[in-house]
């Protein structure tokens, strides 16, 4: 995406609401994803609470794209940029609080710092948080889960927001979750997750939670830039022994590798492209396809233009 101004975009500028959360023009994303690539949002929000952003979605004309980013653990974000708005969920969405046996936490608020807060507080069964590198946003939206867990085991009732600045209440029934999943409608925002924490053993809390950081560290490419887990499961095997039997361990397009250590996860080597990654993703899909008939479906999120999308 080419260089944004407020004078070259003076009247998408106009057109917004005045706000008072933060507000930047070409703002470099890709410095927030773990992949470190991609072009730069057009314009990037943070509102400053739920009523900053519920006025900025009432407000603002629907046919500018709006897209919401969290940590970008699990992004891929391509090299033309993402046009529109690019909302990301900080301040006020960053708080966690306790009352009784439910954790409220804001949909900013990073997974592991809410189980981080669940131990400190002797509530068990959020351990499972700490092994994935997100936020509770981005696990209501896919369902996000590991060893044996998903944030639908735990959930009591979300809160989202629609693009009309409509705020929704929901049980975890009304989600429709599956693996790696939910029904929710694509405009909402999740806004916050009120989770069931039940009193536990803090000894047995921090065993659990240092189980699962060792387990990570084992099979995981952890140090590495990398969006974590890139294709779902399927119902005829995990999604890295399909890449593995199909002879992608190591593969590499530029500097885009298929992890030697867990061959479900693309690394970026140090100086690959969003294409690059995208590409190693295609080609991977290809090979398991024609080894095993599986055509393998993308788990990491994939948003904004291609270079090519972004010049014409």
């Amino acid at each position: 995406m080419a260089p944004i101004t407020r004078r070259k975009h003076q009247d998408l500028f106009e057109r917004l609401p005045s706000v008072r959360g933060e507000m930047k023009f070409n703002e470099n994303i890709a410095r927030y994803a773990w992949l470190r690539v991609g072009g730069p949002a057009e314009i990037l929000f943070r509102p400053a609470d739920l009523e900053d952003l519920q006025d900025f979605l009432h407000k603002t004309p629907t046919d500018i794209p709006v897209t919401v980013i969290g940590v970008a653990s699990n992004l891929l974000i391509r090299d033309g940029g993402v046009p529109g708005i690019v909302i990301q969920l900080r301040n006020e969405f960053n708080k966690i609080t306790i009352d009784k046996d439910t954790i409220k936490a804001g949909a900013g608020a990073l997974d592991i710092n809410v189980s981080r807060f669940a131990l400190a507080n002797e509530r068990s069964g959020l351990e499972f948080l700490s092994g994935i590198p997100g936020t509770i946003g981005g696990a209501l939206r896919m369902n996000a889960g590991a060893y044996d867990r998903e944030i639908a085991h735990v959930l009591i009732t979300a809160e989202a927001i629609d693009r009309d600045g409509n705020i929704h209440t929901v049980g975890v029934d009304e989600l429709g979750f599956s693996y790696r999943n939910s029904k929710a409608p694509t405009d909402w925002i999740f806004t916050s997750a009120t989770l069931y924490a039940e009193p536990g053993d803090k000894d047995s809390i921090i065993r659990k939670m240092d189980e699962i950081t060792a387990a990570r560290e084992t099979s995981q490419p952890i140090r590495s830039r990398t969006g974590g887990s890139t294709f779902k499961n399927t119902a005829e095997g995990k999604a890295w022994e399909l890449i593995d039997d199909a002879g992608c361990r190591g593969l590499r397009v530029g500097d885009a590798q298929v992890s030697q250590h867990h061959c479900n996860f693309l690394i970026n080597l140090g100086h690959a492209s969003a294409n690059d990654i995208e590409r190693l993703g295609t080609e991977v899909r290809r090979r398991v396809h024609e080894k095993s008939g599986i055509m393998l479906q993308w788990e990491i999120d994939r948003i904004g233009l291609t270079e090519k999308e972004a010049a014409s």
